[in-house]
């Protein structure tokens, strides 16, 4: 009985993970933040590559 407690307590105080697990959650936090801005901002962006296209093409001059 005392291994089993014994492997438990050393494998749960372990922390070779944590690293790890914290850059993932750092990167989940980015990709949400990402997300958000560009959900926030769709309509001023789609405007701008819009407007980009337009004028590579000359087919008219730029709207701003």
């Amino acid at each position: 009985m005392m291994n089993v407690l014994n492997y438990l307590r050393a494998r749960f105080a372990s922390k070779k993970g944590q690293g790890m697990v914290e850059y993932g959650l750092i990167v989940g936090i980015i990709a949400v933040l990402i997300i958000g801005c560009f959900t926030f901002l769709k309509d001023p962006i789609t405007a701008l590559f819009t407007n980009i296209g337009t004028v590579i093409n000359g087919s008219a001059t730029a709207v701003k």
